[in-house]
């Protein structure tokens, strides 16, 4: 199977770099930690302004009604980048809970976000206090939700909410919603981790210790090795689970639970051997690696943890002898 991605998919990757390299994402990722919502506003009008919130959304919505390989690419490059606000559950999930709602088509123009609880997998609702909707779903039905209590996340930035359903609600594929959910926060951690290979490469090449660069020490060298292997080990599992989510495969449940079982597990690596790579200045506020830290231990658990999805992969694989 290939999974080289064409020539538009590059560029469009390309563009969102651009674009979030001159955006200040980790300013505004410390400001929404804050309770500033304002910067995290802005990044996400440059992510309309990248076409990023129609992807999903069907075309008769004013949406491009893109291939899941397309959000694959997309919300890697938001992971790299370490994008604030309720980036699954708006670009990803939303659509497919809203697919019949008018109310899509504001979802496409970027003048709606939108966060969505859905049990097992994520029970309570990230960045409710930021988003236009809140959803909550389960067992084929969803509807609008009353917001609770909020909750710190290892993550300040993503605050997490309970939530009860309140008033109307309407029949919706919850199950495939959540696996959109995993597929893109498996991207996501993606990003994240080839961001933290990135940048602990650089600090390796110009961080000097006893008269040499520590990347030249054997080490320093196996530890940024090691991550290297595991982010490209992961992606095409990623990228596989867009392809069955495409075609509805048999596979789709067993594919989408082991694309987020190992991107969590290259993202765990990629924090543990970056932060030792960097030593302690790496997990002080100061520094962008701690935003990155933070975010991969949050998303680690977003739309299921690597224990449930790891019981996912056995039980589908136990169905299938």
């Amino acid at each position: 199977m290939n999974f080289e991605l064409d020539e538009q998919q590059r560029d469009f990757a390309a563009s969102i770099d651009a674009a979030l390299g001159a955006a200040d994402v980790p300013s505004a990722v410390r400001a929404a930690g804050d309770g500033d919502i304002a910067p995290m506003a802005a990044v996400w009008s440059t992510l309309t302004d990248l076409g990023v919130p129609a992807l999903m959304v069907a075309e008769e919505y004013d949406g491009i009604g893109a291939h899941p390989v397309d959000l694959a690419v997309a919300c890697e490059r938001l992971g790299y980048w370490c994008v604030p606000g309720p980036v699954a559950e708006s670009i990803a999930v939303a659509p497919i809970l809203l697919a019949k709602d008018e109310r899509s088509t504001a979802l496409a123009a970027g003048e709606l976000i939108v966060t969505a609880a859905i049990a097992p997998d994520q029970p309570r609702a990230v960045n409710a206090d930021f988003a236009g909707l809140t959803l909550v779903g389960a067992d084929g039905r969803v509807g609008e939700a009353a917001v609770g209590e909020r909750h710190a996340s290892v993550d300040p930035s993503r605050a997490l909410f309970d939530v009860t359903p309140a008033g109307k609600d309407w029949s919706a594929d919850t199950e495939r919603a959540a696996a959109f959910g995993a597929l893109a926060t498996s991207a996501c951690l993606i990003g994240a981790a080839q961001a933290m290979l990135d940048t602990s490469v650089a600090y390796a090449k110009q961080r000097s210790q006893f008269g040499r660069v520590i990347g030249s020490y054997q080490a320093i060298k196996h530890k940024l090795a090691d991550i290297h292997i595991a982010v490209e080990l992961a992606r095409p599992l990623v990228y596989g689970a867009a392809l069955a989510l495409a075609d509805d495969a048999t596979t789709t449940r067993r594919d989408v639970s082991a694309a987020k079982t190992a991107a969590a597990d290259a993202g765990l690596l990629a924090a543990r051997n970056s932060l030792q790579t960097h030593g302690a200045i790496g997990f002080t506020q100061e520094h962008d690696l701690s935003l990155l830290l933070l975010r991969t231990q949050a998303l680690r658990a977003a739309w299921g943890d690597p224990t449930l999805h790891r019981r996912r992969v056995l039980e589908e694989l136990a169905d299938h002898e």
